[in-house]
């Protein structure tokens, strides 16, 4: 397995070996004739056609456990953000250059959120635009080019993001300004736990390698203008940081010239067990990207960072964007974060990934297959690997393992350097009873792969 996205390696997948003739063929078709970059999961496609709270259904209405979907964040078509989209969009929806309440409300519920001085919101409409800008800002506020971030990581699909996306692409093409590190992997990495190292010590000596980044940067003439990360480590296969990881490389970066950006595209609104995922972490950093769960679905994005950056950056640049900010998507976020704290869905993800992960671990104790079992809150990644001495990827049994699960009615993906780490991410609403169906469908399908 490369170290490309798991989804790069479906893009030319020949779903007619596994579909033969019929009418999902004919969609597959269709849409791989006229839409470009069109990759689908799964060798049979799931023919999704609704969804509701933590399921989605299929066009023959079977029913499957959303355990893979962190964009309805509230649960699919929650009839509250319903509603406000609907009330909306039939009242006036337009571009950014009027007065409105939505967006006042929504930036200031939203600003409300963050601690220390993140206070201004600049909304867009992808993560990718949101971590695109978050580098303009640090670019023109550092008065530096450079930029640290993790092997194997993926922040966007911008020209300047893409470069940055470390999962894509070879080392060997990476532009001048670009420095990667090793993520903090205590499982798999060059520092692990069996080396009897402790977590603060494994968090001194990862922390510790951005220190040569640094020393690259400046002797190339590019400076640091930022260090980006998200706290999941999502492509990297989940991981849990040591706890003084974040701390050391901010203080690292700052020192530096650097700006400290956190992508909180995946990790943020509740998902960890915290509002934030750096809040793990005890750092509050210089901007904050956010996307994906914001508005459960609708497309809302944006950054959160303080006066004194957005000022500096507002006296030389100019951000303008047509549609973010728009009447229709600022009511709807606006609605999600009422829905996120009055229904306690931090609170939720807290109590129910503890719970999730103790019946994991007992997994775990069953079948050799996993080796690993790690993630904040509800972000979780299931390592399988077929030698624990060797730590060899077990990635064919991986992806046969999210087949299986799909045909047992449970959606999940596959993540990781090797493709090998099931993820675990359902929406924010998953329940116990939720997490008990899922590992009882991974236990039964874990034992038919091992025989």
């Amino acid at each position: 397995m490369s170290d490309k996205p798991l989804a790069a390696s479906l893009a030319g997948q020949n779903h007619a070996e596994t579909l033969g003739s019929g009418k999902t063929l004919d969609l597959v078709n269709r849409r791989q004739a006229h839409l470009g970059g069109s990759i689908l999961f799964y060798k049979e496609p799931a023919h999704i056609v609704r969804g509701e709270g933590v399921w989605l259904y299929d066009k023959a209405d079977k029913r499957y456990l959303d355990c893979y979907n962190n964009v309805a964040s509230v649960g699919h078509c929650h009839p509250r953000v319903v509603a406000a989209l609907s009330k909306q969009a039939s009242t006036l929806n337009t571009h950014t250059r009027y007065l409105h309440e939505n967006v006042i409300n929504y930036t200031e519920h939203l600003a409300s959120t963050f601690p220390g001085d993140l206070e201004v919101v600049i909304l867009t409409c992808t993560g990718s635009e949101a971590n695109d800008l978050a580098m303009q800002l640090a670019r023109m506020v550092s008065g530096n080019n450079g930029a640290v971030v993790l092997e194997n990581a993926y922040h966007g699909n911008t020209t300047l993001i893409a470069q940055m996306s470390t999962c894509m692409g070879s080392a060997d093409s990476r532009p001048d300004f670009l420095e990667a590190i090793e993520p903090p992997n205590a499982y798999r990495g060059p520092f692990r736990a069996v080396q009897g190292l402790s977590n603060e010590e494994l968090g001194d000596k990862y922390a510790g390698l951005v220190d040569n980044a640094i020393k690259k940067l400046e002797d190339k003439g590019q400076g640091v203008a930022a260090f980006m990360c998200d706290a999941v480590f999502d492509t990297q296969g989940s991981l849990e940081a040591p706890k003084n990881y974040f701390k050391q490389v901010y203080k690292k970066i700052r020192a530096a010239g650097g700006l400290c950006i956190a992508d909180e595209v995946q990790a943020g609104f509740c998902r960890t067990g915290k509002m934030w995922g750096f809040e793990h972490f005890d750092v509050v950093p210089d901007i904050v990207t956010l996307g994906k769960p914001m508005a459960a679905g609708h497309p809302v994005a944006g950054l959160v960072t303080t006066r004194a950056i957005a000022d500096e950056f507002a006296k030389r640049a100019f951000y303008f964007n047509t549609f973010s900010g728009n009447p229709v998507s600022t009511l709807v976020g606006d609605t999600v974060l009422s829905i996120m704290q009055e229904d306690k869905l931090t609170e939720n993800c807290a109590h129910v990934s503890v719970y999730l992960k103790q019946k994991l671990e007992q997994l775990q104790a069953k079948h050799t297959l996993i080796g690993n079992v790690r993630g904040l809150g509800m972000f979780i990644g299931i390592e399988l690997v077929k030698d624990h001495e060797t730590l060899e990827p077990a990635t064919n049994e991986a992806l046969a393992l999210a087949e299986l699960m799909k045909r047992e009615g449970v959606l999940i993906g596959a993540t990781g350097r090797f493709g090998n780490v099931i993820k675990v991410r359902p929406p924010l609403v998953f329940s116990n009873d939720n997490a008990d169906l899922l590992v009882e469908k991974l236990d039964k399908l874990l034992t038919e792969i091992s025989q």
